[in-house]
Parts: C-alpha cells; sequence; structure tokens
C-alpha cells in the first residue's frame, strides 16, 4: 500500500487500520466519527485542528509499517 501524506483523507487512513483513530484523537480530533472529517484531509483537519500534519503522517506511517 501507498504510504500516508498529508492529501489522504481521514477515511482512508481509518478503512486502513482503525487502531489510527487513537493518533488523531491524541492531537484533539475527536470528530472521527463525522462523515464530513471522513472527506477531509490530514493536511486539512491539522489546520483547523492547529496541529502539525508533518508530524501526524510520520507517526501513522510509522505505525502502519510504511
Amino acid at each position: 500500500m501507498a504510504a500516508i501524506t498529508k492529501k489522504t483523507t481521514i477515511g482512508e487512513v481509518l478503512s486502513r487500520d482503525l487502531d489510527t483513530a487513537k493518533f488523531f484523537m491524541e492531537i484533539g480530533m475527536h470528530c472521527l466519527g463525522c462523515p464530513a472529517s471522513q472527506g477531509e484531509s490530514i493536511e486539512e483537519a491539522c489546520m483547523v485542528h492547529g496541529t502539525n500534519a508533518d508530524e501526524l503522517v510520520a507517526k501513522l506511517n510509522a505505525f502502519l509499517g510504511e
């Protein structure tokens, strides 16, 4: 599978492994069940929540073994 990027949607990440939800929750993204959040890119979500998208992408890729 391709590595996660800032353009990857939250829905795509969660569909690969639901255990990735913990990384979103850790940075304050508690809206994972909202249909709108599923179509948001990691970059968009991090901008809204004031977090660093590059750091989140790195954590997700490390967790998924990419």
